[in-house]
């Protein structure tokens, strides 16, 4: 156990994250949960069929450019992100399994077949293989620096942008015919909250997850 802590894959950075940063994390992830909650009930992230759904795309991006700008100008946020316990956040994934509800929501025509299958199919197979990474990472720390640690990462990073993807062109070839399925629903809360909330902040974890490799390939390089 003790070889475990001390291994460089989950040793802190060498500079402490500043007292305030991980407040203002906190409340900025709060207010961005509380903002998404008031544009799905009022129904502002939703798109006429047949056209691409523009607040979903950027509800998407935007996180997503933030944390790359924050981890490019802030140091602090940058130490807080290497900071976080790798294990942690890989076993987050393992949510993901919750894809399994895509499945059901196809089965119940609520959501179309091309979309529902490949991205709940995709978010299960990341969230069932979550806890051997886990696993893997507890019992050798220096995992976190192989190409198999990167690769399912990588593989995590791909199902999300392809579900958006994908959900974005379904929403932009739909017709709005009579009885037609669409991705409508993704727009609508709950159902919002997986886009623009959740899939950007599984992202972001990815990603530390990478720089963290990264680091651990690194010192181990040394």
């Amino acid at each position: 156990m003790t070889t475990t802590v001390a291994s460089p894959a989950f040793r802190p950075t060498s500079s402490p994250v500043a007292p305030g940063t991980r407040v203002i994390i906190a409340a900025v992830l709060a207010l961005w949960l509380a903002a998404i909650v008031v544009l799905g009930a009022t129904g502002a992230l939703a798109s006429p069929p047949g056209k691409p759904p523009a607040a979903i795309g950027i509800g998407f991006a935007a996180p997503i450019m933030l944390f790359f700008v924050s981890l490019w100008l802030s140091r602090s946020f940058r130490e807080f992100i290497l900071s976080l316990d790798l294990r942690l956040i890989t076993g987050i994934q393992a949510w993901r399994f919750a894809g399994l509800g895509f499945l059901a929501l196809y089965a119940s025509n609520v959501l179309p077949g091309g979309f529902a299958l490949p991205a709940g199919l995709g978010d299960m197979a990341i969230g069932i293989t979550a806890p051997w990474m886990v696993a893997a990472l507890t019992r050798q720390p220096s995992f976190a620096a192989s190409m198999g640690f990167r690769v399912w990462n990588l593989l995590g990073i791909l199902d999300l942008v392809t579900a958006v993807s994908d959900g974005a062109l379904h929403a932009a070839l739909a017709t709005g015919a009579p009885g037609q399925i669409t991705t409508g629903a993704m727009a609508q809360l709950p159902l919002a909250l997986i886009p623009v909330y959740l899939v950007p902040l599984f992202f972001m974890m990815h990603v530390t997850s990478l720089l963290q490799s990264r680091r651990a390939a690194r010192t181990h390089s040394d």
